[in-house]
């Protein structure tokens, strides 16, 4: 991480039906994170198309040409604001296949770059709503390096463990939740992996948790301070208390899984093959 300061935000604010609502809520959120200095902003899933199945219920009530223009606004946006995006919508496929639930990343200079695609959906969401993706995505600002996941993804940890191999400071976390322990797996992994979690989720949900930015302690380092807003927190590789996540722990724990010295399987000492001994 080549960066000291990385600010970034984290949006949590209503998914509806409305593509254009929804579009007008994202670029509102966008010119307060950018007048707050982040270099970065995280939104919701769904944030743009809505998520099916609430409050989407058939695809066919869509405004599929509303979204590509709506994107197509928010792209142009980030450039104007000189701010990276990353943004939860369904990302429609060549029919009849269902759509992507997908994370659009949008680069500073208004460019779409890469895209990211839940590849573990729920049972209904595989059943009657979209098809899985297949693969991680990495990309970095100003050094640091960036991963997805979606939602339910959350209860898969070797979606994570990937990521950590691929050497990712931050995961974007967005989600529709349906209950508060989520909040509590997101810190989790932050702290088994020693990884920044952004935790985007809608309005909605607000009763179960707020949005928030956790530290790779597992931490609750900034929350968003209502129902509706962004957070902007700053990502530092060198402030004192993470020196020990950072510095020692998270190296050491990718180490010991090709360290001789944890390598005990042929070992012939009978005080330890011997288990009935005392």
């Amino acid at each position: 991480m080549s960066a000291t300061n990385v600010p970034l935000a984290t949006a949590q604010l209503p998914v509806t039906g409305d593509v254009r609502a929804n579009s007008a809520r994202v670029q509102t959120a966008m010119r307060e994170a950018a007048a707050h200095g982040a270099r970065m902003v995280h939104f919701p899933e769904g944030m743009l198309s809505g998520y099916a199945k609430n409050p989407i219920q058939d695809w066919s009530e869509v405004d599929w040409p509303a979204v590509a223009e709506e994107l197509e606004s928010v792209v142009a946006l980030a450039g104007e604001l000189r701010i990276w995006v990353v943004l939860g919508s369904a990302h429609p496929l060549t029919g009849p296949r269902r759509p992507h639930n997908s994370l659009y990343v949008i680069s500073d200079e208004g460019r779409l770059v890469t895209r990211y695609d839940k590849r573990v959906c729920s049972a209904t969401e595989v059943t009657r709503f979209y098809t899985p993706g297949h693969a991680p995505i990495v990309f970095e600002v100003d050094g640091v390096r960036f991963g997805c996941v979606i939602c339910i993804e959350i209860n898969f940890p070797a979606l994570f463990m990937e990521y950590e191999r691929l050497g990712v400071d931050v995961l974007l976390l967005s989600a529709y939740p349906v209950d508060s322990i989520f909040f509590v797996k997101a810190r989790s992994h932050a702290a088994i992996h020693n990884v920044w979690v952004s935790l985007s989720a809608p309005s909605d949900t607000d009763a179960l948790f707020r949005s928030a930015l956790i530290d790779p302690r597992g931490e609750v380092v900034a929350t968003v301070p209502g129902v509706e807003g962004v957070v902007v927190s700053v990502l530092d590789r060198n402030a004192p208390q993470l020196d020990i996540s950072l510095t020692k722990a998270r190296p050491w724990r990718a180490s010991v899984q090709d360290d001789p010295r944890y390598d005990t399987a042929g070992l012939t000492d009978p005080r330890s093959t011997d288990r009935t001994c005392i």
